[in-house]
């Protein structure tokens, strides 16, 4: 999923010239797979009650390799939008079971770290995506022979597309060595393979208790109907409901999506060039992947709240560093940045700007629209403004590593931990899809408007909102969200229903 959702952030540089998009279209070449995987959080739950959570998750596999294949080939852009979104009902199932599916089976004093694997190999996917699409990019700069006769040189970025069937694959096998569910199991009646699974997830004595109290779980609600949303919505359930859909909203208003999808792009906007930023994205991926280790070693120590408290101060400084460094930026095109692109303009075309400096990427990208016509402004843009910006570079980085770091320690891996363990046993599949819905389609939103905020509002401005937005969630976190450290799934319940 990981790998599926950020091999685009390679990829947007050559699709926006190739396939001619506007700022808005290339957003939605990248929003298109969270627009499916949204619509698919809505079924997965309640297939995955009707069909099993490992079902579900192998159907995913299968529309991970199909969404490759055909995204690799694509001959448009309509038809690589389509290919993008046979991926996204992938990604929408493995976001809702996987948790729930390692909550089930998990026991309660090491659930929180192993919920927290499904983030690591999301961040893993996430990271060996950052890498590979530099590896073919590096690749199709070679001279050797076989890169050529591989179309690496000029289908590079198919080739970073194509690449997601293997993990794809792989994920396809390796979940026949999957058992099913255990409370899935009982909830259809099948107690003895329920409790071997249960025997060998923790032990003999364990899975007695285990399986007593999730029988008794589901005996109390055995009078009741079938779950419906609008039980979601019930008083017992408002401060759970509340919460989850607070930090379901806040985990992506601070801009996550945006760095890991378009993390080149950022990097550009800041001075590097493209094998800098191609470099600079793989260190996001590093830093996402080491501090999601160091949160799923703590997340069962000092518990959920703590950590989601440091992380979410640490996205509002680190988002305030970033929006005061491109605040501060300035934008001059020099002889330098004309000889390094004359190749593809005439140099009479720039001369009229050259050596003006400009305060706001806006006017700048104005200004160039206006001596290069606005098709060449838009091929030419992110190469022309790396080339002329300066600004603290190093502070950018630091501050964007920073921002990765403190997104992977807290609302990254917790947010999905405490999903699992907010909403009573009978009712968890239904309510982690609402909100998993709901955290779907502010991701896309998000996704679709960035490059257009960065054109429109400017690169500083954008980067403030998403600090902002991390600030009110602090307080927020401080002042309503409990801790759920060590309590089984059957003692939440009975805990939160009676608040």
């Amino acid at each position: 999923m990981g790998f599926d959702a950020s091999v685009i952030s390679g990829v947007v540089k050559f699709i926006e010239p190739e396939f001619g998009l506007t700022k808005i279209e290339l957003g939605w070449a990248v929003s298109s797979l969270t627009l499916t995987a949204t619509l698919a959080m809505l079924f997965a739950g309640p297939l995955s009650d009707k069909y099993g959570r490992k079902k579900i998750l192998s159907i995913a596999a299968i529309l991970y390799a199909i969404s490759a294949i055909l995204s690799a080939i694509a001959p448009s852009f309509t038809f690589l939008v389509i290919a993008r979104m046979i991926g996204g009902f992938g990604v929408g199932a493995s976001l809702i079971i996987a948790p729930m599916y390692i909550a089930e089976i998990s026991p309660a004093k090491i659930r929180g770290t192993m919920v927290s694997f499904n983030q690591l190999n999301i961040v893993i996917g996430i990271s060996v995506a950052f890498f590979t699409n530099y590896i073919i990019l590096t690749l199709s700069n070679s001279d050797a022979n076989w890169v050529s006769v591989l179309g690496l040189d000029n289908y590079t970025w198919r080739w970073m597309l194509g690449l997601e069937a293997v993990p794809a694959v792989v994920y396809f096998v390796a979940l026949f060595a999957v058992p099913r569910s255990p409370r899935w199991l009982i909830m259809k009646g099948n107690h003895n393979e329920a409790l071997h699974v249960l025997e060998k997830a923790g032990g003999a004595d364990l899975a007695k208790s285990e399986m007593e109290s999730i029988v008794n779980s589901l005996k109390n609600d055995g009078n009741k109907t079938k779950a419906k949303l609008s039980e979601i919505f019930a008083p017992a359930l408002k401060a759970v409901l509340a919460i989850g859909i607070v930090l379901a909203i806040l985990q992506q208003l601070t801009g996550i999506n945006s760095v890991f999808f378009y993390a080149p792009m950022i990097f550009e906007q800041s001075g590097a060039g493209v094998d800098a930023s191609f470099t600079q994205a793989i260190y996001v991926g590093l830093t996402n992947l080491v501090f999601t280790i160091i949160a799923m070693l703590l997340i069962d120590k000092i518990g959920r709240k703590p950590l989601l408290i440091i992380g979410s101060a640490g996205i509002a400084i680190s988002m305030f560093i970033i929006a005061y460094g491109f605040y501060n930026a300035t934008y001059t095109v020099t002889d330098q940045t004309i000889a390094s692109i004359t190749s593809e303009i005439n140099t009479s075309d720039l001369n009229n700007i050259a050596g003006v400096s400009y305060s706001r990427v806006g006017d700048f990208k104005d200004a160039l629209s206006n001596s290069l016509g606005q098709e060449l402004t838009n091929q030419l843009e992110t190469d022309i403004i790396s080339k002329s910006v300066i600004l603290n570079n190093r502070m950018i980085l630091w501050a964007i590593l920073g921002f990765v770091a403190s997104f992977a320690i807290s609302l990254g891996p917790v947010m999905w931990v405490m999903f699992s363990e907010l909403f009573p046993n009978r009712l968890r599949a239904i309510a982690i899809s609402f909100v998993g819905f709901i955290n779907s389609v502010v991701s896309f939103l998000v996704q679709l408007v960035f490059p257009w905020e960065l054109t429109n509002l400017g690169t500083a401005p954008t980067f403030l909102i998403y600090g902002l937005f991390a600030a009110v969630g602090l307080i927020f976190i401080m002042l309503k969200v409990p801790e759920t450290k060590g309590k089984s799934l059957e003692d939440l319940q009975t805990i939160f229903q009676e608040k």
